[in-house]
């Protein structure tokens, strides 16, 4: 049966792909030059909806205009997807905070940890909440470190052992600001390590999830002697690290967060290049050394755990480290957005910028001297290999089946980034043990808890 007028058009509508409209948000280069490859038949679809427009149906040429639009909007959203992603290497003016208070006066220091000018050990310095509960495994800790604990959300009034931050906000980012700032000129030589205050956590790089039995293998010297800082975890998984990890400047993230704002890691990775701008702006600076292009991906590590040197730490003056912790004290368009979860996540990443090797201070050889971060340096540095981290950081060499990104055995990935509700009371008194012990836990945790295991 012969055609009526207009059906051809309506058929070339009816192939089109609708979706690639929306799912091109999220491409990356191999699948966006294959949009482009599809381009030509699109084209060709509109030139013939074009010529046959005087025999079409109102409705069909009415679908024809929003096609036309879909078109452009389609080719407007690719190329700016291959121009984000045509950056080569970039360096930045990260090296001093330039972040300007509004504050009249700042808070006084209630931080500072008792015994640390006499101490060889490194400081440990733990970021703890009432929610963090029994806070005695870091004592079986006292042997290797000095440890600081700091009071986040004045839950031990009138324990006099804990210490003060001004105020509950960045989460773990107060207590290790003040730290920084209260005892600055007392950083032991051996050098600092910064944790939260929950022996179990989601995070923890150990098969038990366990930080006490992280600290009790960390080498410390080992940890410091490629760059002076170290994060400590080695598995990649919640991490920025893996190349397919959107950049926190794209378009893309940013779209993300506008319609899903109740997604803080989407939304925190959005605001991220603005407030890079505003810790290092300053009037020296011109916007294109500071701020991330769409194209610039800052690779980190999760969960704000990490040792770093002293010289390293000394690479800022007490003053800048006092301007970082008022941009989380201010309340102003250039200070950190008010929702924690945000400014606490911002610092996170924010950490192994601060305490890259700097001009002056190369306290390792091999970390080199610079005056500026180079983004493709910082990202390597951010992410080694985890057969390497594990075997620096925790003396697990020569471990078997092991990615770029992961090692089998060593880190399990929690659904819904959560231990089960009785983790903490069935693991407390497990001890390390052999591979065996890890394998049946990790077959238990599959088994009984629905853990996912990769």
């Amino acid at each position: 049966m012969p055609r009526q007028p207009g059906e051809e058009g309506a058929a070339c509508l009816r192939n089109w792909p609708y979706s690639t409209i929306v799912s091109v948000l999220q491409l990356e280069g191999r699948e966006i030059l294959g949009i482009f490859y599809r381009i030509p038949s699109y084209i060709v679809c509109l030139i013939f909806l074009a010529a046959n427009a005087a025999t079409m149906k109102r409705t069909t040429r009415r679908a024809c205009t929003n096609l036309a639009l879909f078109a452009a909007a389609l080719l407007f959203i690719v190329g700016l997807n291959v121009r984000g992603r045509a950056s080569g290497s970039k360096t930045f003016a990260w090296t001093t905070i330039r972040y300007k208070t509004t504050a009249s006066t700042l808070p006084q220091a209630h931080g500072v940890c008792p015994g640390l000018t006499d101490t060889k050990k490194p400081a440990l310095v733990v970021s703890r909440v009432a929610s963090d509960g029994d806070a005695s495994w870091v004592i079986t800790l006292k042997d290797k470190y000095h440890v600081c604990t700091y009071d986040v959300d004045r839950s031990t009034v009138g324990d006099t052992t804990k210490l003060r931050v001004p105020a509950n906000r960045g989460h773990e980012a107060m207590a290790y600001l003040t730290f920084l700032i209260d005892n600055y000129d007392n950083i032991p030589a051996a050098g600092a390590v910064f944790v939260h205050g929950s022996r179990f956590a989601w995070h923890n790089d150990s098969p038990r999830y366990d930080n006490a039995e992280l600290l009790a293998a960390l080498n410390t010297t080992s940890a410091l002697a490629r760059s002076g800082y170290h994060n400590l975890r080695c598995d990649w998984s919640a991490s920025t690290c893996p190349a397919d990890v959107l950049p926190q400047g794209s378009f893309e993230t940013g779209l993300a967060a506008k319609l899903e704002p109740f997604k803080a890691r989407v939304v925190s990775d959005a605001a991220m290049p603005r407030a890079l701008a505003n810790i290092f702006g300053g009037s020296e600076n011109s916007a294109s050394k500071i701020l991330l292009g769409r194209g610039d991906a800052v690779k980190a590590q999760c969960c704000a755990q990490f040792i770093v040197a002293r010289e390293n730490i000394w690479q800022h003056s007490r003053e800048e480290y006092f301007a970082l912790r008022q941009w989380l004290l201010d309340e102003g368009p250039e200070s950190a957005p008010r929702d924690d979860r945000i400014s606490g996540r911002i610092l996170s990443y924010l950490w192994h910028i601060l305490f890259l090797p700097q001009q002056g201070y190369s306290p390792r050889p091999a970390a080199g001297v610079h005056d500026s971060v180079n983004l493709d340096r910082l990202n390597t540095m951010a992410c080694p290999r985890a057969a390497d981290c594990y075997c620096r950081l925790y003396g697990r060499c020569g471990l078997d089946a092991c990615t770029e990104a992961s090692c089998r055995g060593q880190y399990t990935l929690p659904r819904d980034f959560k231990l089960p509700d009785d983790w903490i009371s069935t693991h407390s008194g497990v001890n390390s043990g052999s591979d065996e012990d890890h394998d049946d836990l990790r077959k238990r945790r599959r088994d009984r808890e629905g853990v996912v295991l990769r």
